[in-house]
């Protein structure tokens, strides 16, 4: 699901006004959030495509890898670079089921149970994608298991925060998974990594003009902590129990590990698509 702002971040990137044409739209969210929490609607605007949707409507036609041997290598999924560790902040896991649609499909609905939490969206005027982070199954649910009918095998992956690091050194740095993930209760993840890309590629383009990698590390670094940072309320509230505790605990011991990596202040900025020393 890309809200309004990551749909015009993406547009401006490729210059192109279409890619987003003809999408399902979400129009409102729905949300039962802590424990007893009675749902609340409220507004949204967003379009649903899949991945694959979305590098089938951006990549060209045909790729042609440039001539030679290439100075860079940029790491933009598993494996990780080898001087590269992961760090993860978190033990949740998360299952996406498609589902048959009972009710609205202009809305998507997020709730809090005891040990985990759901996310519905729909994805046409009939069928949707269920989420559901942690132990806590759809039998648990009031808001979300009167919408939906399971129609299909599920399939699961880590739901948990993670960053590699070092996220670069000299001729090669990570970016997209390679380089970090985040939580999906924030739906932040295609905005940052565009946004990331497009310093990523500065960051080469500038090579020879100080310590961009610095920056480029440093940067990362604090969005991956903001992450971390947004996280937390969702978490603190979800419910009182073993399950959101333990996960609030992660997360902030994401946070300080953030904050004990020694960084100096930004020296460059982003102007358009280049870098420039501050």
């Amino acid at each position: 699901m890309l809200a309004d702002a990551a749909q015009a971040l993406v547009e401006d990137v490729f210059e192109r006004k279409e890619i987003f044409a003809g999408l399902h739209q979400i129009r409102k969210r729905i949300v039962a959030w802590g424990p007893g929490k009675e749902p609340v609607t409220l507004p949204h605007s967003a379009v649903v495509l899949s991945e694959e949707q979305l590098l089938e409507r951006l990549r060209p036609t045909t790729i042609q890898p440039p001539p030679g041997n290439p100075n860079w290598t940029i790491y933009a999924s598993r494996p990780l670079a080898p001087s590269a560790t992961e760090h993860h902040f978190g033990t949740r896991v998360a299952t996406a089921t498609p589902v048959a649609l009972k009710a609205d499909d202009s809305a998507c609905w997020i709730e809090s149970l005891e040990n985990g939490w759901l996310f519905l969206i729909a994805s046409s005027d009939k069928t949707g994608w269920l989420l559901s982070v942690g132990s806590d199954s759809l039998a648990s649910s009031r808001l979300i298991a009167p919408q939906v009918e399971i129609s299909g095998p599920s399939q699961t992956f880590p739901a948990y925060p993670r960053i590699a690091f070092p996220l670069c050194e000299p001729q090669w740095l990570a970016c997209g998974t390679a380089a970090l993930a985040f939580d999906p209760v924030c739906g932040d993840g295609t905005g940052n990594a565009i946004r990331e890309a497009i310093l990523a590629t500065a960051v080469i383009r500038s090579i020879g003009s100080g310590d961009v990698l610095e920056h480029y590390q440093t940067r990362l670094l604090a969005g991956f902590q903001r992450h971390l940072e947004q996280c937390v309320p969702f978490y603190a509230t979800g419910h009182d129990t073993d399950w959101w505790r333990s996960e609030l605990e992660h997360i902030r011991e994401g946070i300080a590990w953030c904050q004990s990596q020694a960084t100096r202040p930004y020296r460059f900025q982003l102007r358009g698509f280049n870098l420039e020393a501050i």
